[in-house]
């Protein structure tokens, strides 16, 4: 049996991650739910499209809910206030400079977390992942999509 890998979350994203449960769980499960009851109503359900939507929106939902679940279920919490800023790690911010241009912070955050146009990369992704465990005046390597780039660490807060 494969071991499970550990889902990082920071104490923020756990909030958001249970917030978002707690409403498939509640108001969106049971609006569903009324959405099935009324399709199942209208009868022949062979050819009934809402019923059919309703369906495959319910298996949306339930596959969400199970997602959520498992990633808490199985989530490391990393506490911001007891990571050390000597090194690149989950919970960290770090600016880093690629040449020729400005400098760029990250929020390094589990993939479950992950938003890139906010800010937070995961430490999975390929800057991420390069910048793991490194510290301030090194530069690092990362192969992404558009390439090879180079990014130097300034700053670890």
């Amino acid at each position: 049996m494969p071991k499970i890998q550990p889902t990082y979350l920071t104490a923020d994203g756990a909030a958001i991650l249970k917030a978002e449960l707690e409403e498939l769980k509640g108001p969106q499960r049971e609006a569903l739910s009324r959405r099935l009851r009324d399709a199942i109503q209208m009868g022949d359900l062979s050819e009934n499209a809402d019923y059919h939507k309703a369906k495959e929106d319910q298996g949306f939902l339930e596959g969400r809910i199970q997602a959520l679940e498992f990633a808490l279920r199985n989530a490391v919490i990393v506490e911001t206030t007891s990571t050390p800023k000597d090194v690149v790690a989950v919970g960290v911010r770090v600016t880093v400079q690629e040449d020729g241009s400005g400098p760029e912070v990250f929020h390094m955050v589990g993939a479950q977390e992950a938003d890139p146009r906010a800010g937070k990369i995961s430490h999975e992704s390929p800057i991420g992942g390069a910048l793991m465990d490194h510290r301030v005046g090194e530069t690092v390597e990362a192969e992404t999509p558009g390439g090879k780039i180079k990014l130097k660490i300034l700053k670890i807060e």
